[in-house]
């Protein structure tokens, strides 16, 4: 049995290193020429050299379709239809596309190699997403792993975006990136503030992102961002509301929150924040300012962790667990959540069983 295990492993690997080094033959030996790609039955057409995938095509052409992971296959979002020209669909698409999609020619564009001219189709509203160049203005510590970035608009200097949405940062070379990546962050500050963006941004270790973002990036630095994107915003209605997050999938929230507040939204809410130690919450004195201008608005900090040196006297457990506690109907809920993939399925299989439906559960999963 060991043999055949140590077998299958040894093939398993030998599998790899062939595509590893089919990856390098195409990409240093491969000539595709020019590749044509045509966009919305001819509403626009690129002219790119062939061998890069569709997503960096598009972006190079200004061109932003929806990437919270950068293009690294992980996170499902930048979804297009390719008509033609696409090549067979890989493994490392499957995870992320329904049935339906398939049928329909949806592919993930990161992993879409151009060799030939392709056929694709993108929702209008993608030619709307722009870049912006701003300027660091601020960076705060908020736990000993997570910052707060203030972005001034340059050019253009003011943005539109619906509270909850993101922003795509634009990761420059540097000595740990050998080329520029794109990675999505949620947008922290009020819609109504067009003149600057906060995001709140927690290292990775490792991360390549993260690590230029918390160690090489300064006050006075100017880098570029592109979007709004995503549709984890507030639905108007008079339900009440659950918001549940944990780490920096408080970014969102407070845009949410804002909003309510500058709109004079009085909504039934129930904020729930979590993390593991009193070290790691931030931003309660914010939360709490924000319950004087939304009266209807509670907040529920917990801590899944704590410790002795916290000397914590507030509600102990994991976020989940709080809202099993305080959801009991469903009929007349939405739910907000954001933070990682495991939490938000955890907090959707709750709602669900105690009645939300799911067309009122709205999260944002940080790949």
């Amino acid at each position: 049995m060991l043999q055949i295990a140590l077998g299958l492993l040894a093939l398993s690997a030998f599998a790899g290193f062939l595509a590893l080094c089919l990856e390098v033959a195409d990409a240093y030996f491969a000539d595709y020429g020019e590749c044509r790609v045509r966009i919305n039955e001819g509403e626009k057409e690129l002219v790119a050299e062939g061998g890069a995938n569709l997503l960096s095509i598009l972006s190079d052409q200004h061109i932003f379709i929806p990437s919270a992971c950068g293009g690294r296959g992980s996170c499902g979002l930048c979804k297009v239809k390719v008509l033609e020209g696409a090549g067979p669909l890989l493994p490392t698409e499957t995870p992320y596309l329904e049935p339906e999609e398939i049928d329909n020619n949806v592919r993930l564009s990161c992993q879409v190699k151009v060799r030939n001219d392709v056929k694709i189709e993108i929702p209008p509203e993608l030619f709307l997403i722009k870049e912006y160049k701003v300027r660091v203005v601020g960076i705060r510590d908020l736990t000993p792993d997570t910052k707060e970035f203030r972005f001034q608009l340059l050019e253009p200097d003011t943005i539109s975006f619906k509270a909850g949405q993101y922003l795509q940062v634009n990761i420059p070379e540097y000595e740990e990136c050998d080329e520029p990546i794109y990675r999505a962050y949620s947008i922290a500050s009020p819609e109504t503030k067009r003149e600057e963006v906060t995001l709140i941004i927690t290292r990775v270790p490792q991360g390549i992102a993260t690590t230029y973002l918390h160690d090489f990036l300064q006050e006075g630095n100017e880098i570029t961002l592109n979007g709004p994107y995503g549709e984890f915003y507030l639905r108007e209605s008079d339900r009440d509301i659950f918001m549940v997050a944990t780490g920096s999938g408080l970014a969102p929230i407070m845009s949410l929150l804002y909003k309510m507040a500058d709109e004079g939204i009085q909504r039934k809410t129930t904020v729930i924040f979590g993390d593991r130690t009193r070290n790691d919450l931030f931003y309660l004195e914010e939360l709490e300012a924000l319950t004087q201008r939304i009266p209807s608005l509670e907040i529920i900090p917990t801590l899944s962790r704590p410790v002795a040196e916290d000397r914590w006297k507030g509600r102990k457990g994991r976020v989940t667990e709080a809202l099993k506690e305080r959801l009991k109907d469903g009929d007349n809920t939405e739910i907000y959540v954001c933070g990682n993939p495991a939490m938000v399925e955890s907090v959707e299989k709750i709602a669900l069983e105690s009645g939300v439906p799911g067309d009122r559960i709205f999260y944002d999963k940080y790949a």
